[in-house]
């Protein structure tokens, strides 16, 4: 039985590279529906905020020097790319999904309706919101936190390469251990960086729990939502 009725997952856009330098490794982005796919047949309502990093690091280099705004559109536009491969191959595994952007592009997704997202989620369609909030100097984690609070979802489930959030950084210290809970005014203390501030503020702000987990272990979406004992929870 799930523990959650209603989730945000976020990802980021580097976790589709798999072990390529950029791009969208298509093994990846298919071991990652495939465990995406499992927790909406549980019965679970999914909405996905996905980032823009895989993509835009290819033309990083070239943003040098650029407007902030401008290359922050660029990244919108990037995460754009991903949220289309995603509902193309969570369609592939049987799972309806709609992709809404925050900027207007309607000849290929639904623009950002609240009331509609909400409908799709409760039909048992995947929702995967692009293009962030929408503006210039926001954090894809700021979109997460935001529509997170928007859909009423119960928490934020922020997908990761690490398995949680630690004393120290595990690559670096052996005896680092992981945090099963922790406050947020503990991490905020202890200087551990969750989520942006504007991000972490909001959820806190909002009482929205964030689990962080590592999205490279299999299963380890499902056993999230299942109340299991996988990642770290970020509560009030």
């Amino acid at each position: 039985m799930p523990a959650y009725k209603r989730v945000l997952l976020k990802l980021s856009g580097e976790a589709l590279m798999g072990d390529d330098s950029y791009g969208i490794n298509p093994l990846t982005i298919d071991a990652m529906v495939t465990d995406i796919a499992e927790v909406v047949q549980s019965g679970v309502q999914l909405a996905i905020v996905i980032g823009g990093g895989n993509i835009f690091r290819g033309v990083a280099g070239g943003a040098a020097g650029m407007d902030r705004a401008t290359a922050d559109y660029m990244g919108m536009l990037a995460t754009m790319m991903n949220s289309l491969a995603l509902q193309d191959a969570l369609r592939q595994k049987g799972v309806e999904a709609r992709v809404q952007s925050a900027l207007r592009m309607d000849q290929v997704v639904e623009p950002y309706i609240r009331p509609r997202a909400i409908r799709h989620m409760e039909e048992g369609k995947v929702v995967v919101f692009a293009a962030g909030t929408g503006n210039p100097f926001f954090t894809t984690d700021t979109a997460a936190a935001l529509r997170g609070a928007e859909m009423g979802v119960e928490v934020v489930l922020k997908a990761t390469k690490v398995d949680g959030i630690y004393t120290s950084d595990p690559k670096k210290d052996p005896t680092a251990t992981r945090y099963d809970t922790i406050s947020f005014d503990e991490a905020i203390i202890k200087n551990l960086q969750v989520m942006d501030a504007t991000a972490f503020a909001l959820c806190r702000d909002r009482k929205l729990p964030i689990k962080v987990f590592s999205i490279l272990k299999p299963g380890a979406l499902k056993r999230v939502v299942m109340g299991e004992n996988e990642g770290t929870l970020v509560h009030v």
